[in-house]
């Protein structure tokens, strides 16, 4: 029997309070402490084997660096040349399998994660990546799930794209899996962006080599699990622990590498993109590259802004998991007119907010991810410090000595070209510039050419005018664009994240543009009655 199918429409996943007393943090502590409780060995998967090797790695939660969590097995050159030929070796079953069943597997990883492994996938993204409750339920629970139940929609959307046929003929298209493998490479920020890279091209057929951030690999196993309880076959993800240099010496050279799925660093994304250029001779096809890099985003404030709504945006929006969001409010133009009360209300708030390990519930921020990220944001703060021109409005301590923390740090600049104006820095440091609340203009201009960058901003203001010339002056400063509220927070199906500039090729995870990057069409013409006169009518004489 044959049918065509209908998915079930997504709905967002709802976001739990876990309010004092309520089931879900009830669930969530006594995993936290089961998971503290206990070492684990985390394996590769490669086709149907768990591969552990001799070469362990320690994890440890960056908020607590004494405790151990595990330890994974660290691969090499051959185990990336395992897991292609596990890829290549399933991938015709894979794409030949009907998209039905291939959503359906992936329907139900999103009903494990919001049942049966909600308290596990969050509490391992609390302790491995030292995120708050409330930023593991709306990052590795709900917009995982999101990811999971809006792609296949968009995957069944796809399927129903048709051209027109005119009389004698039906014209169809084929909206293939890519020829060869799919090269996902993760970041530590979000288990859900772990998730999404791998799965948004298996969704479409295709079969991938996954290189996860080695500080997201406690929750990035919990996710392997997830995916092999729901269905997905031996070899379609294949998650491989290497060094990023070791992967990619390995995936650039082979002649199926037909894609990557990226989120990381710019200049990580900019060497693998020269690389596929000088390899281009050795393809089967023209690889598709898909990156959303870095970020240096933006707040500006109108002189007819509301102060305490700004205040409270720069706060989420800097301080929220660390400021170590590829979205996070990272630089902020504040008229002179709001400034003072903008810094009052700042202050106010920023001296309540409680940091530490993120098992205790009341707090608000956790720890940077690692020692390498701590030493730098360190630096940053120390020369902010010793430079004229440069204020230290709250903030500018920081401890490693139990976890590597660093309090919230906001700067005043006298010059708007102030180093941590324009460079990334991904932790709690906001630098702020006060400009003439009549210098409008020149702040958009500033905002627009200060950064490389073009991946989140906002606009605050109670006047239209400025609101239309702003978002008319900064349309291509920001690929997630925000009218009066925080640059951070995108939803899946309702705000299609990514940026472009220096921030990446801007193809929107999260809506149905991305999963079109994952395929490639074939057009089909079939003519009923061909012709069998060659003779066209203009041939004959009057």
């Amino acid at each position: 029997m044959y049918s065509i199918s209908k998915v079930p429409y997504p709905i967002n996943e709802p976001v739990k309070g876990y309010l004092p007393n309520s089931p879900e943090k009830k669930a969530l502590k006594a995993m936290l402490a089961e998971l503290r409780s206990k070492e684990i060995d985390i394996p590769m998967y490669i086709g149907g084997e768990k591969v552990f090797t001799d070469h362990k790695q320690r994890l440890a939660p960056p908020h607590d660096h004494q405790h151990t969590l595990g330890y994974y097995s660290e691969g090499d050159a051959s185990h990336v040349e395992q897991a292609i030929r596990a890829a290549l070796g399933a991938k015709d079953a894979w794409a030949a399998m009907e998209w039905e069943h291939r959503a359906s597997i992936f329907l139900k990883a999103a009903d494990l994660l919001a049942t049966k492994y909600r308290a596990k996938i969050n509490a391992a993204t609390m302790l491995g990546q030292s995120k708050t409750a409330h930023q593991a339920e709306i990052d590795s629970a709900c917009e995982m799930i999101d990811f999971l139940r809006f792609n296949v929609y968009f995957m069944s959307q796809i399927y129903a794209m048709q051209p027109e046929s005119s009389a004698g003929m039906w014209n169809r298209t084929e909206h293939r899996p890519l020829e060869g493998f799919v090269f996902a490479l993760t970041p530590f920020n979000f288990t859900a962006i772990a998730g999404n890279l791998p799965t948004a091209p298996a969704m479409m057929g295709n079969t991938v080599v996954w290189k996860p951030s080695n500080t997201q690999i406690y929750a990035a196993n919990v996710l392997m699990e997830v995916f092999q309880e729901a269905g997905v076959p031996d070899g379609v993800i294949n998650l491989v622990y290497v060094e990023g240099a070791t992967a990619g010496d390995v995936i650039f050279k082979h002649p199926a590498f037909a894609g990557i799925h990226f989120t990381g660093s710019t200049g990580v994304f900019n060497r693998i993109w020269k690389t596929i250029g000088e390899n281009i001779g050795i393809y089967k096809t023209y690889p598709r590259i898909v990156g959303e890099t870095g970020g240096k985003d933006f707040v500006l404030a109108h002189k007819s802004a509301d102060a305490k709504a700004l205040a409270v945006a720069l706060v989420r929006g800097a301080f929220e998991y660390q400021g170590q969001k590829c979205s996070a409010a990272s630089r902020a133009y504040i008229p002179a007119n709001l400034w003072e009360e903008v810094k009052n209300y700042m202050v106010a708030d920023l001296q309540t907010i409680r940091m530490g390990g993120v098992e205790d519930f009341r707090n608000f921020m956790g720890a940077v991810i690692d020692e390498k990220s701590f030493d730098k944001l360190a630096a940053y703060i120390d020369n902010a410090k010793k430079s004229q021109g440069v204020e230290v409005v709250f903030g500018g301590t920081y401890d490693k000595s139990k976890g590597y923390f660093i309090t919230p740090t906001v700067l005043k600049v006298e010059d708007p070209q102030y180093t941590t104006m324009c460079e990334e820095l991904f932790g709690p440091v906001l630098t702020i510039y006060v400009y003439h609340p009549e210098h409008f203009e020149e702040a958009l201009y500033l905002v627009d050419n200060t950064s490389p960058y073009a991946l989140t901003g906002a606009i605050f203001s109670q006047d239209r005018y400025a609101v239309e010339l702003a978002t008319h002056k900064l349309r291509h400063a920001a690929g997630n664009f925000y009218i009066n509220d925080k640059p951070t927070g995108a939803v899946v199906g309702q705000q299609p994240f990514g940026g472009s500039r220096a921030s990446g090729t801007n193809d929107k995870a999260g809506s149905i543009f991305n999963l079109l990057r994952w395929v490639s069409q074939r057009t089909i013409k079939e003519t009923f009655v061909p012709p069998v006169d060659y003779r066209y009518g203009f041939l004959e004489e009057e």
